[in-house]
C-alpha cells in the first residue's frame, strides 16, 4: 500500500491509466492521494464550464440564507458549477475571493440556524447534525416553498463548496455521511444519535426478552408534544417482538431512526449535492474522509488532548497508554484527525481546546478505558462519551498496527441498506 501511494503521489496520471483500477478499491489509497485526484477531476470539469461565466449573487448581510435561497433556487445545476461572485448589499469592495469565502462561512452557520428547523443537533446538545424529521414546518404554500426545497438548496451549497475547494464548518452525523456515499449503515451508527436507545437495542440482542419486554414492530415519535406511531412493517402494530424476530426488529428500528424518518430530507439534500459534485467522484472516499474533505483537517494539539484525558482501568504510566501517546504524537495531521473523529464522532475541535469537549450529558473529557480480550482485538470507541477502549497490547508496534486499522477502517457491525 505504501509503495502504491508513493507511486501515485509521484505520478498522479497513473490513476487515469495503469493504476485506474485502484479507484475500484479506494481503501488502498491514502486520503491525500484521493483528495488530489478529486481536485484535479473537478478542475478539469470547471475548465469545461468556463463558458458559463460568473454566477453573481448579491445578498443582504442580515438575511444571507434567505436572499441566497431566493436568488439561487431556480438556477440550473450547470450554473452552480460556474465561478461564484458574491457581494454584500451596501458594502463596497470587489470580490477577489475573500467575500465569497466569507459567504461560505456564513452559510455554513446559517444552514444549521435553529430558526430554520432544517437540522437538529444529535444527540441533543452535541456538535453533529442530522436532518430534522419535523422540518416540514418550514413549508409555506403562500410563498410557494416546500421544506424539501431548502434541503436541495443546502445540498447544492455544500456541493458547491466542495466543487470550489472552499471549506465549510458543517459537521454531520456518521450515518448521514454514509448516506451521502450510499454506504451501508449499521446498528452501531445509532449510538451517535441516541446512546440510550442504542444500549437498549444491544441489550435486546444479547439477552432473553421473553416475558421481559412487551414490544411490537412500531416506532413512536414525538411531534411537538403529540405521539406519532409508525409501523416498522405492514401490520407491525399487531406483531409482537420475540427472541426469534428481535434481530429483524432492531434492524428495522435502526433503519427507521436513521433513514426512513428523514428519507425525503436526505433525498432532497443528495439531489442538490449531486447536482454540483459527480457522485462517482465522491464515492472514492470513506465517510470519515468525506467529513475531512468538506470541513478540512483540524489542527490537533496532542499535548492539550493528553492533558484533558481521563483513564479508567489503565494507569497513565502503563505501557499501553505510553505507547498510545507515542503513536499519536508520531501521526500525521490526517491520522490525528481520524483518531479524534473515531473517538468523538467528529473531527471538529472546540475553539477552547479539548477541555471543552462535549459528550451526551454535557462536558466530557477524552477517555481511555481498559478493554478485555486478546491482543488481536482492535481498539473500539463510544462516541457519545468520547471513550476509547484499549486492551493491553504486547508491544508498541502491535498497538500502532491495531489502532491504525481501527481509525482508518472503522467498525463494520452488521450492515443494512
Amino acid at each position: 500500500r505504501r509503495l502504491v501511494n508513493a507511486l501515485v503521489r509521484a505520478s498522479p496520471g497513473l490513476l487515469h491509466g495503469t493504476l485506474a483500477r485502484l479507484l475500484k478499491v479506494p481503501r488502498l489509497l491514502d486520503f491525500d492521494v484521493k483528495r488530489a485526484y478529486f481536485r484535479a477531476a473537478v478542475r478539469a470539469e470547471a475548465e469545461s464550464a468556463a463558458g458559463l461565466g460568473t454566477l453573481r449573487l448579491a445578498v443582504s448581510r442580515a438575511k444571507v440564507f434567505e436572499d441566497s435561497f431566493n436568488a439561487l433556487r431556480m438556477r440550473a445545476a450547470a450554473e452552480w458549477r460556474a465561478k461564484l461572485g458574491v457581494t454584500f448589499v451596501g458594502e463596497e469592495g470587489v470580490d477577489a475571493g475573500g467575500v465569497t469565502r466569507e459567504w461560505y462561512q456564513v452559510m455554513s452557520k446559517e444552514m444549521f440556524n435553529p430558526q430554520f428547523s432544517l437540522f437538529a443537533r444529535v444527540p441533543e446538545g452535541g456538535t453533529t447534525f442530522q436532518p430534522n424529521p419535523h422540518s416540514s414546518i418550514q413549508s409555506d404554500p403562500a410563498r410557494g416553498t416546500n421544506h424539501l426545497d431548502f434541503f436541495k438548496f443546502v445540498g447544492r451549497v455544500v456541493g458547491k463548496a466542495l466543487h470550489d475547494a472552499q471549506l465549510v464548518d458543517a459537521h454531520f452525523t456518521r450515518s448521514f455521511y454514509k448516506q451521502m456515499l450510499g454506504a451501508p449503515l449499521s446498528v452501531e451508527d445509532v449510538e451517535a444519535l441516541d446512546p440510550e436507545r442504542y444500549r437498549s437495542l444491544v441489550w435486546m440482542l444479547e439477552n432473553d426478552i421473553e416475558g421481559v419486554l412487551d414490544l411490537t414492530f412500531t416506532h413512536e415519535d414525538d411531534y411537538f408534544g403529540q405521539p406519532v406511531v409508525t409501523e416498522l412493517l405492514p401490520g407491525g402494530a399487531n406483531v409482537r417482538v420475540t427472541n426469534e424476530n428481535k434481530r429483524e426488529y432492531v434492524h428495522l428500528f435502526a433503519r427507521h431512526h436513521m433513514t426512513n424518518a428523514i428519507r425525503a430530507q436526505i433525498d432532497a439534500f443528495l439531489a442538490g449535492f449531486w447536482d454540483v459534485v459527480p457522485r462517482s467522484l465522491v464515492a472514492i472516499f470513506s465517510h470519515s474522509e468525506l467529513e475531512l474533505l468538506i470541513s478540512g483537517l483540524p489542527d490537533i494539539d496532542v499535548a492539550d488532548l493528553r492533558a484533558n484525558t481521563e483513564y479508567h482501568g489503565h494507569a497513565p504510566s502503563s505501557p499501553t497508554v505510553r505507547w498510545f501517546w507515542e503513536t499519536v504524537a508520531a501521526m500525521g495531521k490526517q491520522d490525528q484527525a481520524l483518531l479524534v473523529q473515531f473517538v468523538t464522532g467528529t473531527s471538529k475541535v472546540p475553539l477552547e481546546g479539548f477541555a471543552a469537549l462535549q459528550g451526551v450529558h454535557g462536558p466530557q473529557k477524552f477517555q481511555i478505558h481498559k478493554a478485555y480480550g486478546g491482543a488481536a482485538r482492535l481498539p473500539s470507541a463510544h462516541t457519545c462519551f468520547n471513550q476509547l477502549d484499549l486492551v493491553e497490547y504486547e508491544s508498541k508496534e502491535q498497538l500502532q498496527e491495531r489502532l491504525m486499522i481501527a481509525i482508518r477502517e472503522g467498525s463494520q457491525g452488521f450492515g443494512f441498506a
